[in-house]
């Protein structure tokens, strides 16, 4: 396998204060990473740099084999998928979905006066029907629901046949039945082997979808803990992360974790009563 990103010692500093801090992380081909934390982690910074849209102050930040600050990043941009809210607000709602996607063959948002083949034409219908989305084809993005939204952007992130893909919480403001749809799509994914790497960014645990290998924890711009999900992903190790005593729980390969009863003293109940 080789290394689909690497940072070492990778920090963000904006107005004194660090963004993220001494970030030490690799991703390789073939791997599937959720980055979980709270707000103020670092999450987005984090995916910011792995998009190339953002350089370090300091530290050595790799993307698909190139080193930012070294590399033309209008170059290294089309070879990595996004889909994040920020850029979600970029795109005119008057634009159609079809041209919503198709764009992203050029790397731009908003369709102006170039022209693309039959072959992009079919690759975007294609994607839009592979994200259940094929209907929403002619409709503007402006009159989607949040969900549909969410749809179309994972196909317009997936156009340029990306060798990473960057989802920047596909869940947030999503209804209950609308992160499943999500959830479940990106599980699919997860599990297509010639899918690129993946890198998810959530809040949630409810939020990991199946497939996934890999878990980094974050908090206040610092790794709490990095590794294979199963053995990462721990009650211990995310009550660290979020600051607060938390039960964790595994159905099957979805998780759910829920605030631990504290004592009098402070102390998680559980612990108290062993």
């Amino acid at each position: 396998m080789s290394d689909v990103l690497a940072f070492a010692g990778v920090s963000v500093v904006r107005g004194g204060k660090y963004l993220v801090k001494e970030i030490d992380w690799e991703v390789e081909e073939g791997q599937r990473w959720v980055v979980l934390g709270p707000n103020g982690a670092g999450k987005t910074t984090l995916i910011q740099i792995a998009a190339g849209r953002l350089h370090p102050t300091s530290g050595v930040a790799g993307v698909l084999g190139e080193v930012l600050g070294a590399v033309d990043v209008f170059e290294l941009r089309p070879r990595v998928g996004l889909a994040s809210a920020s850029l979600a607000e970029r795109i005119p709602g008057h634009e159609r979905v079809r041209d919503v996607v198709v764009t992203a063959s050029y790397g731009v948002v908003g369709r102006w006066r170039e022209s693309y083949d039959r072959l992009d034409q079919s690759r975007a219908a294609e994607l839009l029907a592979a994200v259940g989305a094929a209907h929403l084809a002619e409709r503007t993005f402006g009159t989607l629901s949040e969900g549909e939204r969410k749809r179309v952007q994972i196909a317009r992130a997936l156009m340029s046949d990306p060798e990473l893909l960057l989802l920047d919480e596909p869940g947030a403001g999503l209804d209950l039945a609308g992160r499943e749809d999500v959830v479940a799509r990106l599980g699919a994914l997860a599990a297509d082997l010639e899918a690129p790497a993946l890198v998810l960014i959530t809040h949630h645990v409810e939020e990991i979808p199946p497939n996934f290998t890999d878990v980094l924890l974050l908090r206040d711009g610092e790794v709490v803990a990095q590794g294979p999900i199963e053995i990462t992903l721990t009650a211990a190790n995310l009550s660290t992360t979020f600051g607060m005593p938390l039960h964790l729980d595994r159905h099957g390969d979805r998780f759910s974790a829920w605030a631990a009863a504290v004592t009098e003293s402070g102390t998680p109940a559980a612990a108290a009563a062993s």
